[in-house]
């Protein structure tokens, strides 16, 4: 099929502006051609001469297991694992109706990540292109192991427990062998634990090298959660590819971060939208007390990130409490708010994301050769960035899914 995606104004990632009048050339899942002038005769036209159109949006952290209800952590242990991989579907499909071609799942309950990537990949079903982690490792006690009473025991969670170097190793070798794109870690507490410290480590800098190494080896990239100190230095000291959250990072985290190379994907959306809705809403006080001890550090410390040039990617912890699929793009607003301008927040949900995913040979930019992913708003994103709020068109390799 021979597409002439005729766009009034066509996001250049090169230049982080708006260009007029270009024709995006798209036959069967690939572009061919950018240029402007007239459509070129023997073209089916896709009219979007009144929109602006970007490249397929990159949402780097997302868990498909969560739906963003407010006690949805507490399904783990309760609801099958088949009944999470039709969960996961339905959220990753949400996200790709708002725009969102491309998806980093950040752990996930019995490699059902794996399972809907799968599905999608091989055709028997649609969603957005997906890169996944499986299960997540984290330490005993840590932030994705269970808080179950000791003698309740269960098969399935979100986080692989591994204690030592030996024991990473092989957790790392697992999650790699059943379909893991990436390995996650734990690298400290978390906000949506209960019994752990949000800034405490949770791995040793042997553990964490260990982890590394074996993903290195292997060709995949490493992603940590970590809010604070120790935690963060640590895994930047073991070479992980990107730093979850970072919302309590001090000077000298983000100088090592900077020193590194290392990328960070902030996720602004969890810290506000858990102190917005609160216990009123239902979500667990322990949760949002937690929660008020990061929320308003987060983004001071993810402006100093961005104005010291740390690099940054996009990426919502989307299922989070209130944070639901299909709904993530608040994050671009939330940029917004602590003075990322809005084309840099447009770079890291795209060609930054890419790049981080080292994708960016297929993805995150409009041009030939590249997969055909476009969406498309009614206005000027970067004159108001609420309007990634409302995705009206959406491509994704060459197949328009939203019009």
């Amino acid at each position: 099929m021979k597409q002439a995606v005729k766009c009034g104004h066509l996001f250049s990632t090169a230049a982080k502006c708006f260009a007029a009048d270009q024709n995006v050339y798209v036959e069967d899942n690939r572009i061919t051609e950018v240029s402007g002038g007239e459509v070129k005769p023997g073209w089916q036209v896709v009219d979007l001469s009144d929109k602006y159109v970007l490249p397929g949006l990159i949402d780097t952290h997302v868990h498909v297991n969560l739906s963003g209800g407010p006690t949805d952590m507490g399904q783990f242990g309760h609801l099958s694992v088949p009944d999470f991989a039709i969960i996961s579907l339905l959220n990753a499909q949400a996200d790709l109706m708002a725009g969102f071609t491309t998806l980093r799942d950040e752990g996930a309950i019995g490699f059902t990540d794996v399972a809907v990537k799968n599905a999608i990949n091989s055709g028997r079903t649609w969603g957005p292109r997906m890169f996944v982690s499986g299960m997540a490792l984290t330490a005993t006690g840590g932030h994705a192991d269970t808080h179950f009473a000791p003698y309740v025991k269960i098969d399935e969670q979100m986080g692989l427990t591994c204690d030592s170097p030996a024991e990473c190793r092989a957790a790392a070798r697992y999650v790699m062998k059943f379909g893991a794109d990436q390995i996650k870690v734990m690298s400290t507490g978390g906000v949506m634990s209960q019994g752990d410290d949000v800034g405490a480590p949770e791995f040793t800098l042997d553990e964490l090298k260990a982890i590394v190494e074996l993903a290195n080896n292997r060709g995949r990239i490493t992603s940590a959660h970590a809010h604070a100190g120790d935690g963060i230095k640590l895994a930047v000291k073991a070479g992980i590819t990107t730093i979850e959250h970072a919302s309590l990072a001090d000077d000298e985290a983000h100088e090592m971060m900077l020193a590194a190379g290392t990328w960070l994907v902030p996720t602004l959306c969890p810290g506000a939208n858990i102190l917005e809705y609160g216990t009123a809403a239902g979500i667990p006080k322990w949760m949002v007390d937690k929660d008020e001890l990061v929320a308003h550090a987060h983004g001071i410390a993810t402006k100093k990130a961005f104005d010291m040039g740390i690099k940054m990617a996009f990426g919502t912890d989307c299922g989070t409490p209130f944070t639901r699929h299909g709904e993530q793009a608040h994050e671009f607003t939330l940029l917004a708010r602590i003075g990322v301008p809005a084309a840099d927040a447009l770079m890291m949900a795209t060609a930054n994301a890419a790049a981080m995913l080292r994708m960016d040979d297929k993805i995150g930019s409009v041009e030939a050769g590249k997969l055909a992913d476009l969406v498309a708003v009614d206005s000027d994103p970067i004159a108001d960035i609420t309007v990634m709020e409302r995705v009206g068109f959406v491509m994704k390799d060459g197949k328009i899914y939203k019009q």
